[in-house]
């Protein structure tokens, strides 16, 4: 089966027109917004206070969002009928994901504006948002398969937000070895730890570790998206 876009679009359009029915998503998506307009107000100058808006930008509107969408369409038994149709799980994938890229893209932008923070490096730091973007809605999508209402990604993601978006505050109150280093290889910790190189003037050879990581990251969520896809598909 060839790759439509008029398929991808059409996905597209209709996640945008539930998405604007939907207060409760839109008014979560602020919620990065309203703290990097805090940011600003203060005048912080540290740099992870400043990738810490961006961070909630990728898990809230990236994961959290996502997760919420995917949910919605499986308690409105439209789920179903958009993974029997005739459109392959790429079109399907990218199609519902896509709307989620746009908006998360948009607030970490906005984000970027609200706190007055001058990003350097901005292939690098495009890279390392894309790079998130892949992970976090391959991790939204998961949560929204296997979960059965919206509400109910609400109660499985919170762990995911608290963990992916607080890692480094964990991180500041646990003392074992093996969390600190588990904790170390999340994808928001290797964001702000790319961030802060970036910010001190580094160039590609001081975030290849992190983007390594994030590249493992990206194919081990893509692949367990696909694989749960799959499933749900044949169920």
């Amino acid at each position: 089966m060839t790759f439509s876009l008029k398929r991808v679009q059409a996905i597209f359009l209709k996640d945008w027109k539930d998405l604007l029915k939907n207060s409760y998503i839109l008014f979560t998506m602020a919620i990065p917004l309203a703290f990097a307009a805090w940011l600003g107000r203060i005048g912080s100058t540290t740099d992870a206070f400043h990738s810490m808006p961006i961070s909630l930008a990728l898990v809230i509107a990236g994961c959290f969002v996502q997760a919420a969408m995917v949910a919605e369409e499986k308690e409105k038994n439209t789920l179903r009928g958009l993974l029997l149709s005739p459109a392959n799980t790429l079109e399907i994938l990218i199609g519902k994901s896509a709307l989620t890229s746009a908006v998360t893209i948009v607030i970490i932008i906005g984000s970027i504006y609200l706190s007055e923070f001058k990003v350097n490096s901005i292939p690098l730091f495009a890279l390392l948002i894309l790079l998130n973007l892949i992970i976090f809605i391959s991790i939204g999508t998961i949560l929204g398969l296997m979960s059965r209402t919206v509400m109910e990604t609400t109660i499985v993601g919170m762990p995911v937000m608290i963990l992916f978006g607080m890692g480094s505050m964990i991180r500041a109150f646990v003392n074992n070895d093996t969390i600190q280093k588990i904790l170390y290889y999340l994808p928001s910790e290797q964001f702000e730890k790319a961030w802060q190189s970036l910010s001190q003037g580094g160039g590609l050879g001081s975030v290849g570790t992190q983007l390594l990581i994030l590249l493992v990251w990206c194919v081990v969520t893509l692949v367990i998206t696909v694989v749960i896809y799959g499933k749900r598909r044949f169920d």
